[in-house]
């Protein structure tokens, strides 16, 4: 029993020696750091939406094969081919000159919805023949939509400073009221923790991830981890399947993302001639791997973005 324990001594001792050895030569092993996102990703341009209409974006969203489109001066919703890249059709929205705010698609639904900021009220609007339009009445100023797990309708609501949640057929399911610290709320979307990210369109611009209670759990404005100065109005939101953060800046001209995990603001360098103006319309086709962004000043271009090479980074 002394030869076992004296050779286990022994056999310890020069694994020990061997590791001091190869820590030396080689140093020891450190876990690279993660990258900040995106910071060296290069995206493509796929192409711009050709479009008859002028007027600035206001909204997108996307379902299957098509992409949704509202504009500040159309009673309408624009229905274009997410393939050809061209217009298929118009869905009919009267009444709401001027006053779409957001806009939203469930499949499990075969509905998209649309917010009216001057009327407080939210359409449905079926994708099927009919077409039939189901409108009720909302908290003060709607503004974005999205439509969670639940495949309930979010409706975030400026004035009355709400997170709004309804059911397809518009019966309220609850609503969070956003406290100290959280102001003019533009859109949010439901995160896979339960938690809501929330952009708020002011002057600093600042994007908060907020509680079921309505408090804030975090919030980012200036990146402390890069060159990213104040955002500027920040409106519409998209969200990736690992709760990574696409943030229109609309006065900076410009779409930032968030990482969740490290906290990172990167800008994304997006391949447009002359760079893009107003950014408002935000949509995220995961299936494709695709950005879809619209300009609500300068040229008021739709464009589609191709994003698959932020796969090493978010996971899209």
């Amino acid at each position: 029993m002394f030869v076992t324990v004296k050779q286990t001594i022994c056999n310890n001792f020069v694994f020990l020696f061997k590791l001091y050895i190869v820590q030396q030569v080689h140093g020891p092993k450190v876990r690279p750091s993660q990258p900040c996102l995106i910071r060296d990703a290069v995206l493509s341009l796929t192409g711009v939406i050709s479009s008859e209409f002028t007027d600035s974006v206001v909204a997108m969203t996307s379902l299957d094969d098509d992409v949704f489109v509202v504009r500040y001066n159309n009673e309408q919703i624009e229905v274009y081919d997410a393939v050809t890249l061209t217009l298929q059709r118009c869905l009919a929205l009267p009444g709401t000159l001027r006053g779409t705010g957001g806009l939203a698609a469930c499949g499990s639904n075969h509905c998209v919805y649309a917010s009216d900021w001057n009327r407080s009220s939210v359409s449905r609007v079926e994708l099927s023949g009919s077409n039939a339009v189901k409108k009720w009445s909302v908290a003060s100023r709607p503004a974005g939509l999205s439509v969670n797990k639940a495949n309930n309708l979010l409706v975030t609501c400026d004035d009355a400073n709400k997170i709004q949640e309804y059911t397809t057929h518009g019966s309220l399911v609850r609503e969070i009221c956003l406290q100290a610290g959280v102001t003019d709320p533009w859109h949010a979307i439901q995160l896979s923790t339960g938690d809501y990210v929330v952009s708020q369109c002011t002057s600093p611009g600042v994007v908060s991830v907020i509680g079921v209670d309505g408090h804030v759990v975090h919030s980012y404005g200036q990146s402390q981890t890069s060159d990213v100065g104040e955002m500027q109005y920040p409106s519409n939101l998209a969200v990736t399947k690992n709760d990574d953060i696409l943030v229109a800046d609309e006065d900076n001209n410009r779409i930032l993302s968030i990482n969740r995990s490290t906290g990172c603001v990167q800008e994304l360098a997006l391949p447009v001639d002359d760079s893009i103006q107003g950014p408002r319309g935000l949509c995220l086709d995961e299936s494709r791997g695709r950005l879809h962004v619209g300009e609500f000043s300068g040229k008021c271009r739709l464009l589609a973005i191709d994003c698959s090479v932020l796969q090493d980074h978010i996971t899209v």
